[in-house]
């Protein structure tokens, strides 16, 4: 009876050995095709300048997401009648964007004295899409062009004396807040909203 209690001690051991280094193994070998097909991470700029125009960009991208989800019948959509629709939301967005896009950087504004939100060649998806995009354009090419030194000019608004950087981050905000208004028109339609591309 001891003799196949110990046999029995000996096999259940061995079998534990034997499955710790399969499992060992295994982990070892998966390591390795993580580390042989990872592919590194993106920098993320290291300059003022250049982490503007990576945050402008993925803004960009991210409401373009959006503006494609939504369906062509959708621009016009209101959750209830006192609120801008889904197309003079991001009108008003636009329109923004060019604004402090000229207070941050000096540029001058292409839609000066226009009123994007009641122009009607925009209300509908291609004609928003375009000045949606000219926009961020708009922001991120201006940023491009400017020396890092100009962030740092100053101008009065709202009873302060503010410099260009803030005026960008301002323009950033409210871009935020406006498309993240349009996910509830989105839900509304029955369209899910793109996540957030970070």
């Amino acid at each position: 009876m001891k003799q196949r209690i110990n046999a029995l001690r000996y096999l259940v051991s061995a079998m534990a050995i034997s499955c710790a280094l399969s499992l060992v193994s295994f982990a070892q070998a998966t390591a390795g095709n993580q580390q042989k097909t990872a592919t590194p991470p993106k920098e993320w700029p290291t300059d003022r300048v250049g982490g503007l125009i990576a945050e402008w960009t993925r803004a960009k991208n991210w409401t373009k997401e959006y503006i494609d989800k939504m369906p062509e019948e959708g621009m016009s959509f209101k959750p209830v009648p006192e609120v801008r629709s889904f197309a003079e939301q991001m009108l008003h967005l636009a329109s923004a964007n060019f604004f402090y896009g000229v207070r941050g950087t000096g540029a001058t504004n292409p839609y000066q004295g226009k009123n994007l939100e009641k122009m009607d060649e925009f209300k509908n998806k291609a004609g928003l899409t375009k000045v949606v995009m000219e926009s961020y354009d708009f922001v991120i090419n201006s940023i491009k062009a400017m020396d890092a030194a100009k962030l740092e000019e100053r101008s009065v608004a709202r009873g302060m004396n503010i410099p260009r950087s803030e005026f960008l981050v301002m323009g950033f905000e409210h871009q935020s807040h406006h498309r993240g208004q349009t996910t509830i028109y989105l839900r509304m339609k029955g369209v899910t909203p793109p996540p957030e591309p970070f």
